[in-house]
This record gives C-alpha cells, structure tokens and sequence, in this order.
C-alpha cells in the first residue's frame, strides 16, 4: 500500500477494561504498517494521556448506569442510547474516514460501520461466543437466587433464557431496523458477537470453542497494567509469608473490599490491595497495604493468590503469572469468565450475593496448601505465554485492508 491504513479503535468506557484493551492492542501494532486512533470517553483520561497515538472524545453511558443494568439484568443499551451511540460513532466515521474499526464493547457499530461500509471487528470474551463448547448460563444476582436459592434459581433461569435472551437483542435489531440492516435473531450469544470479523481476548486452552467460522478467531489474552510506578513501600514488604493480591477493579464495590481486608486480618498473610481511587469507611489492617493503581502484572507476579471481581482483565493477569485466583463475581460476564477458571482447576468463584468472611478465608487457606492447583496454574500460564495477540490482530488486518482496498 502506498499510505499506511487509518485503524481506528473504539472503546465504550463503560469499565475500564473495555478501555484497557484497545490500548494495549492500538499501542502493539506496528506504526510503520497502521496509523492508530483511538477514540472512547474521557473519563479514563489519567491513562489515555500517557498513549503515543492520538485520541478522540467519544461519549459513553455513564458506568454505574451500565453496571446497575448488568446487576439487575436488563438490557445493557435501551434503543435510544444505541441511536445516540450510532449517530455519535457515524459523525467520527465520516469525519476519520479508516480502512477497519475495531471496536471493544461499542455494540453500535453492529450498525454504524455497516452503514459507513468500515470493515468491523470486535473484541469480545469466547464464553459470549455461540460456539463454546457447552453454553454456560450461570444465574445473575437477581431476587429470585435470593428468594429461592441458586440451585433452584439457576433451574429457572435457564427456563426463562430465551425469553431473557430476546428482550436484550430487542434494542439492537430496532436500531438495525431503523438503518435497513436485517434484525441479528433472539440469541443474544449471536447478537452480542456480530462483526465482519470477531476476535477472542481469551485462550482456547481457558474458554474452548468448536465449529468457529473463518471469521472468528482467538488473539489471545490481551495484557495491561497502568502505566504507575510500584508502591513506595513494594520492597519493604515481608517475604516470610504468603502474600495476597486483591483488587476488584474500577467497578468494584468498595464494601467488598473492606469485607476481604476484614476477613483476612488475623492470617498469617500480607494482603496488597487496589482501591481504584475509591474511599473505603475504615483504615486497614496491620497485615494489610492499600494504592489507588499499580501495576497489576508486578503485583500479580509477586503474589500467591490473587483475589478480583473475575472480569477477564485481571483473571488473565493472574493466570498470565501461573497463580491460581479467587473471583468474587457479581454479574453474568464475571461470573462466565470464572466458571471457565473453575472448570480448568485453577481457581475458584465465589458469588458477590453469597460472600461471606468465613467463606473467603477458607477459600484462602485451602488455596495457599492446594499444590495440584498452584501446578495447574503453572502450566496453563505456559500455554498463555504462547499468544501475541498484537502480532495476530496485524494478521488479519494486513488482511481486511487488503480487500478494503478499492
């Protein structure tokens, strides 16, 4: 090619590792081969403005709207804001005109790059993909696990999917509809997924899948810690005893974290805990060290057990470093992603609607003497090392801008 291709990459802000992603993959890739944009909501500017490529605002829900629709259920874009989205993301279409967009979570680009005619690619997680191995369907934390208990709660939900299902890909196909784009179906697995090409941020030996279509793929884990110095006081901790890291992420509740201090004062442990730069009512305890940010593949690489929300950011930080991890879940996608971890023995879900300080702390203890597990995450982590996920993401590409060419 005679210029470089314009690779613009979207994020939709609503957690940050929706907006960890695409900055790690734009960073990665070859600028002698692709310009790279990235264009998402500011509102996580303490890290985009360290990026070496340029940035567009780009507006998103705000995150405890997105969060309380996760925690309850509901359909995470009602129609209005997915047409607000699909005007705000053909405005910057037009206005950068790329050769592809890869977009993480920004669903309205199911229309909007198919009405631009941008080649679309979107990362996404393989356990929402509709070809795993076993369609995993684990209850959200809504009343009825409460009222009825998860067993018989998740009987129910399962019941109740398909139904579920159609009422959150409704306000997908009405915006579709609305720009002469044929509906996805009622399988939100599907809905969720659509893209000209859609790429998996996930292992095949973590999240499996049979039957992929040429269009699907694996990149890999996508690896990213802020761009922070390490703690002060890193090298005075002890290195006598087992040390915990703890973090439940940018849309963690602050009440969980102080349960896990709470619970894990009188061990014979160090915890390290990030509190993202939220306030926690009580001060720590002696066993315990508190930052705003760090970075997360040091901590992770230094601890014993790492204890998070599941999301798969932090999962595969963990797991990237051979340590086996607690994930306190507390909606669907989090709980999908540690249902895999359960499942490939090397870790364990705890639900954030069940938690408690006795549960935790024997998950703690029997955790730090399982040594089978502690192997198990050993080996997986060498399978992990395999996958450059920048270095496939060129790949194809190197491939769609082929054919975008006129």
């Amino acid at each position: 090619m005679s210029e470089r291709p314009t690779i613009l990459f979207v994020a939709d802000a609503v957690t940050l590792a929706h907006v960890a992603r695409p900055c790690a993959l734009a960073g990665r890739l070859d600028r002698e081969r692709f310009s790279v944009v990235l264009a998402c909501d500011p509102r996580y500017q303490r890290f985009l403005s360290a990026l070496d490529f340029p940035t567009l605002p780009l507006p998103s829900i705000a995150s405890e709207r997105f969060l309380q629709a996760a925690a309850n259920g509901k359909p995470l874009y009602d129609t209005s804001t997915l047409r607000s989205y699909v005007r705000d993301d053909l405005a910057l279409l037009e206005a950068l005109r790329p050769t592809a967009v890869v977009g993480d979570h920004r669903l309205s680009l199911s229309v909007s790059a198919r009405v631009a005619g941008v080649p679309y690619l979107s990362v996404i997680n393989a356990y929402w993909s509709p070809y795993t191995l076993r369609r995993l369907l684990p209850v959200p934390e809504l009343p009825i696990s409460r009222w009825f208990g998860t067993a018989l709660a998740q009987a129910m939900f399962r019941l109740a999917w398909p139904f579920a299902s159609a009422w959150h890909t409704a306000p997908l196909n009405r915006v579709r509809r609305d720009y002469g784009l044929p509906a996805l179906g009622r399988d939100w697995f599907r809905a969720y997924t659509d893209a000209d090409r859609t790429l998996y941020a996930d292992a095949s030996e973590l999240v499996p899948t049979s039957g992929l279509p040429a269009t699907h793929s694996y990149l890999g884990p996508v690896p990213w810690s802020p761009a922070v110095p390490l703690p002060s006081w890193w090298d005075e901790l002890p290195d006598d005893r087992p040390l915990i890291y703890a973090t439940m992420g940018s849309s963690g509740d602050p009440a969980v974290l102080e349960l896990i201090l709470g619970a894990l004062a009188d061990l014979p442990i160090t915890v390290v805990a990030t509190t993202a730069a939220r306030v926690l009512r009580a001060a720590p305890p002696a066993n315990a060290r508190l930052v705003d940010y760090a970075p997360g593949e040091q901590l992770a690489a230094r601890a014993d057990l790492m204890i998070c929300n599941g999301g798969s950011l932090t999962v595969y930080q963990c797991l990237s470093a051979g340590k086996p991890l607690i994930g306190i879940a507390a909606h669907m996608d989090q709980q999908l992603s540690m249902c895999y971890v359960e499942q490939a023995g090397v870790g364990q879900l705890l639900r954030s609607d069940q938690l408690s300080a006795a549960t935790l702390r024997q998950a703690v203890t029997r955790m730090l003497a399982d040594q089978p597990m502690q192997q198990r995450a050993r080996t997986l982590s060498n399978a992990l090392a395999d996958y450059d996920p920048a270095a496939r993401l060129s790949r194809i590409l190197d491939e769609v801008c082929r054919h975008a060419q006129p």
